[in-house]
């Protein structure tokens, strides 16, 4: 079996497998997968939102699958299917888009609607449930990350908040949460009218957006379009979109104390076994002024697991059980005492069979 798992690194094919024992020219064309995978649609491949697209999937080794149920997901956003080995769904919190059976055509797949508001890097989750008798069932997934474009064009960007827009002590949007001090870190809800008539959310950089501040000393713009408040007074916010633009005037008041943010620290990744406690530690997270911080973990790949002390330094889950090496990805962020918060790190954990 090592040698056959060692085989399936380079190659789900056979011929990755006929390599492995030198028998690459008696089969060369049989393709052998060694556990459920998504095929189509191919990963990295570019979807047009709102098409029509063929889901199909490949059991390979894994018997006894019932039902395949897909999602969809932001690159970004948090993992909402949770799905519990004692029943037969599980506690599903996010919509399913497509379940597929062994009468469908192709069978456990059939037509997936792409996202009509898609837009940017999205990932489909698939996720594929195995009966075991008087044990109940057990779940089992495979993700692949593409890109969705509208084949429309941008006519327009807007924001959805107030205009100008008040941080601080002036009074502001609940979306923004509590900011008093400096060192706050938030996404702009930014959108964009197409010409289909669809609004899409367009803040994040994977859907080809970019930020300028007018006075870096009031908002200063962050890697993935994050913006962090590091003074008080007024900017304008210019964003910048498929050859249009549009201009947010900030006021900011806050507490002028000066605040470094805090640095996350997520640790590295690591592999591990399925069934094993897996703990995730961000002990290495560390504020410049030796404040106390507060934790936010999240999942953000893979089927969901449940994540215990997740507002913790230490958070930690039990290893599912797979029938191949999966990634599960999570994000950490850490806040200050007064509210500063530091840029988001992540974390990959590989459960091995």
């Amino acid at each position: 079996m090592n040698v056959i798992r060692q085989a399936s690194g380079v190659g789900r094919g056979a011929w990755g497998l006929a390599i492995a024992f030198g028998l690459a020219a008696i089969l060369p064309t049989i393709e052998w997968a060694f556990a459920f995978k998504i095929t189509e649609p191919v990963d990295g491949t570019t979807l047009a939102s709102g098409a029509t697209v063929t889901a199909r999937v490949d059991l390979g080794k894994d018997n006894g699958i019932v039902a395949v149920r897909y999602y969809w997901y932001g690159e970004q956003d948090e993992a909402l299917v949770e799905q519990d080995d004692a029943t037969t769904t599980g506690s599903i919190v996010a919509p399913v888009v497509l379940t597929g059976q062994a009468q469908h055509t192709p069978p456990f797949g059939g037509p997936l609607l792409v996202p009509k508001d898609g837009i940017g890097p999205m990932r489909l989750l698939a996720v594929a449930e195995i009966s075991r008798g008087r044990l109940g069932t057990r779940s089992i997934f495979d993700e692949v990350m593409v890109q969705v474009a509208p084949k429309a064009d941008l006519t327009a960007i807007d924001f959805e908040t107030e205009k100008p827009l008040q941080l601080g002590r002036n009074g502001q949007s609940a979306a923004f949460g509590h900011v008093d001090s400096l060192g706050k870190i938030f996404e702009l809800p930014v959108v964009g009218d197409f010409a289909d008539g669809i609004t899409r959310r367009i803040s994040a950089l994977g859907t080809g957006t970019s930020y300028i501040s007018s006075n870096p000393k009031i908002i200063k713009v962050l890697s993935g379009g994050l913006l962090q408040i590091v003074g008080t007074g007024k900017t304008t916010l210019t964003i910048l979109s498929q050859n249009k633009q549009a201009h947010l005037d900030v006021d900011v008041n806050v507490n002028e104390e000066p605040n470094e943010p805090p640095l996350a620290d997520a640790g590295a990744d690591k592999t591990v076994k399925s069934g094993s406690k897996v703990k995730l530690s961000g002990l290495k997270s560390r504020d410049p002024e030796g404040e106390a911080l507060y934790y936010s973990w999240s999942q953000i790949r893979g089927n969901k697991v449940s994540l215990l002390d997740a507002n913790n330094s230490e958070a930690s889950f039990l290893a599912p059980t797979v029938s191949e090496p999966r990634t599960y990805r999570f994000k950490l962020r850490v806040t200050d005492k007064k509210g500063a918060d530091s840029l988001p790190v992540f974390v990959n954990v590989i459960v091995e069979p």
